[in-house]
């Protein structure tokens, strides 16, 4: 199968490389581009880091305020988010792999009156913060990236929509899916697009994607594994 990648580098080429070991051909297209943003940590302390992005987990990993929150509790939206923090942390806990899964998590092991790190990108799935006020905890925001939509489509990916040579699509993220409708719209190719299969992390991934007419599948669970597990039905 030939199948179009979308997620954001260096993601996309481990993803592209795994479809190809398994037997796919993969076109990878990044339509969204990660840059740091120079954030100051906020003043106070913590009593646990939560983390809901590799990207955020990479961009930490970078900061020089990383050793005044090492030996805190560490709340990872999912298995790879966990793998990707630093190490160093006291206990790590990991939810189910997306935003809903990690508030219930938080909810659930965090006392009243905690305050919590949320290590994030400028645009974020999930509001911590108003997920939890409910439940006596506060959230201070440690923005570290932005994700920029990239401007269009690769002319090679344009050529390959317009010559049938892609079968499918993996989508990881809602703001990836918005911006693939976007710009197959722009590059007029939303037709081809259409015709394809589009194998979707969650229900809200996939939203864009039926909105406008396209096939979406979703996974399972919210992870690479359940997007290939896609891929064999």
């Amino acid at each position: 199968m030939r199948i179009l990648v979308t997620r954001p580098q260096p993601d996309a080429a481990g993803t592209a490389a795994r479809l190809e070991a398994a037997g796919h051909r993969a076109h990878v297209d990044p339509m969204l581009i990660v840059e740091p943003l120079p954030a100051r940590l906020p003043e106070g302390a913590f009593d646990a880091v939560a983390l809901t992005s590799v990207n955020g987990a990479r961009a930490l990993a970078e900061r020089s305020e990383l050793g005044g929150l090492l030996g805190l509790p560490l709340y990872a939206v999912g298995r790879r988010t966990a793998a990707a923090a630093p190490e160093g942390f006291g206990r790590v806990n990991v939810a189910g792999g997306d935003g809903e899964a990690l508030v219930a998590l938080l909810r659930e092991k965090m006392p009243r009156g905690s305050r919590i790190l949320h290590v994030c990108g400028e645009d974020r799935a999930v509001d911590l913060g108003a997920a939890l006020v409910g439940d006596g905890l506060s959230v201070a925001l440690f923005e570290l990236y932005r994700a920029r939509a990239a401007d269009h489509f690769s002319p090679a990916t344009v050529a390959a929509l317009k010559g049938r040579q892609i079968d499918a699509a993996l989508h990881f993220s809602l703001r990836t899916a918005t911006t693939v409708v976007n710009r197959a719209r722009q590059a007029g190719v939303a037709g081809e697009l259409a015709s394809i299969d589009h194998f979707c992390f969650s229900k809200s991934v996939a939203a864009p994607l039926i909105a406008a007419g396209w096939r979406a599948k979703v996974a399972h669970e919210p992870t690479e594994e359940g997007l290939f597990a896609l891929l064999q039905r």
